[in-house]
């Protein structure tokens, strides 16, 4: 009987290719199965099957547990009772009693035989599914085996993989036994086994169907670095060469337009812009928004944003249809991109002067000329009053040494003044406030000076009241409500 066991366990390993290990612990499983049948459905079995001799040994086992907690006794035995049969057993280890184990070739039962077959379609799958994730084909073609709820069914070599409804391009009509492209989305691993999850609107497959196209990519000689698309309608990708003889965007572009109208045609029509890739983030913004011309660029780093400046007859070309070409260029580049007209953007320019006069001549107590002509050295906040190198003040030309050294000083007063009250507010503050992501203790001091002390008053609060009493930008803002909020509804 154990040569029979032996043999077995060759076969189907070898017609599955599968190891044999899988095909002994099927077997196990099934054994214990049967077992289980036979004495009590409720009771646990462990059969361990010798993998040199073919040889098995059954046996009946309990789960230790405090003598309060035995829910099923058919399976679960209380630390006391344990202790009577092993002396030295500890709680959540296993008592087991050896049983006569049952005739193999008696096994009979349809339950068991599925047992086995199941575990081993399974490691089958499972190996095919590792095999192909080690090839890294991250872009995939196949013919579409059949539909499903609007999903399409692709047979990619032994594998069956799913493109949802909401991976396929917008308008895009296929049918049972199209070939199509996909890139790889992510691998689920579900009660029926890993499942491959493909799209046809992720940046990434653009990026591969041009690395398809243009052989100088393969090479190492380009290299696209970024990409947005709104599948079917329009794409943006920014692409660096790597050897200054080699022009980046001609070379995406190919003879006559050849490369990419090739992808164009893969996904339906979809427009592709093609954007020089610059390590200087203006830079890199200033050429995403083409085909418009940008007039002027400001930088925050601070809040990763850049109010772009363009002239009346370029906004329309800039914004683009629903907002899609500053869309685009937003996410290709990372940055938020504020468009506004020259008008806009002297306008927000006299607020923030205005707002930054208003600090000066409040916070630091001196008149309007005195305050202007920092503004017109680039200062705008108290900090840099305070603490911009002295060789940099003393080279203003309206002050003499004794004025820098005295704003200096009112500036640096003025910080720890508010430092101080800043320390006495957060005492008041309560931790779950003060431990919340994105929390910081000058914001916990700012929100306690308005009577927000705790995470439910924060939650309590609509996105504009917290930007009016913080000054931070709504998307913060609405981050930090939401997560106030998300123990309301665990």
């Amino acid at each position: 009987m154990s040569r029979e066991i032996l043999l077995l366990v060759d076969a189907l390993a070898r017609e599955k290719n599968v190891s044999k290990d899988i095909v002994f612990v099927s077997l196990e499983s099934a054994l214990a199965s049967a077992t289980k049948k036979r004495i009590d459905d409720e009771a646990d079995v462990r059969v361990s099957i010798d993998r040199e001799t073919g040889e098995y040994e059954s046996f009946r086992r309990w789960h230790v547990v405090d003598d309060e907690a035995v829910e099923n006794p058919a399976s679960e035995v209380g630390l006391t009772a344990a202790k009577d049969k092993v002396s030295d057993v500890q709680l959540d280890e296993y008592i087991e009693e050896a049983l006569e184990p049952i005739e193999f070739g008696r096994i009979g039962a349809q339950a068991a035989k599925q047992v086995i077959l199941q575990r081993i379609r399974d490691a089958e799958r499972e190996q095919i599914l590792n095999d192909f994730l080690e090839r890294k084909e991250h872009l995939v073609t196949g013919p579409i085996k059949r539909m499903e709820r609007g999903n399409a069914i692709i047979e990619v070599g032994r594998l069956e993989a799913v493109l949802p409804r909401d991976q396929m391009i917008p308008k895009e009509n296929l049918r049972v036994g199209d070939r199509v492209r996909c890139c790889l989305l992510r691998v689920e691993r579900g009660g029926r086994g890993p499942q491959l999850i493909l799209s046809r609107t992720a940046p990434q497959l653009i990026i591969k169907l041009f690395e398809l196209e243009v052989p100088e990519m393969e090479d190492g000689l380009l290299e696209i670095k970024a990409a947005a698309r709104d599948a079917g309608v329009r794409a943006k990708i920014a692409v660096k060469s790597n050897d200054p003889r080699v022009d980046p965007i001609g070379t995406c572009v190919g003879m006559r337009g050849s490369r990419v109208q090739a992808v164009t045609n893969e996904l339906g029509g979809e427009r592709v812009d093609i954007v020089l890739w610059s390590a200087d983030p203006a830079q890199f913004v200033v050429g995403a928004l083409s085909p418009a011309e940008v007039t002027s660029i400001v930088v925050d780093e601070e809040s990763h944003s850049m109010d772009v400046v363009v002239d009346e007859d370029n906004l329309a070309m800039a914004i683009g249809r629903n907002g899609q070409n500053v869309r685009l260029a937003s996410e290709l580049t990372g940055w938020t991109i504020n468009l506004m007209t020259v008008e806009e953007s002297q306008r927000k320019a006299q607020e923030e002067t205005v707002s930054i006069r208003s600090l000066f001549m409040e916070r630091l107590d001196v008149d309007e000329d005195v305050a202007d002509v920092l503004i017109e050295e680039g200062f705008s906040t108290l900090e840099e009053v305070a603490y911009v190198p002295l060789s940099e003040m003393l080279e203003i030309g309206a002050f003499d040494e004794d004025t820098v050294h005295e704003l200096r000083n009112r500036a640096r007063n003025v910080l720890l003044t508010e430092a101080i009250v800043d320390e006495e507010q957060l005492e008041n503050v309560a931790e779950d406030l003060l431990n919340l992501d994105g929390m910081d203790k000058p914001l916990a001091a700012k929100l306690a000076r308005a009577n927000v002390r705790n995470r439910d008053e924060l939650a309590d609060l609509a996105v504009d009241e917290l930007v009016e009493i913080s000054g931070i930008d709504s998307e913060r803002a609405k981050s930090l409500i939401t997560t106030a909020r998300a123990h309301w509804f665990q």
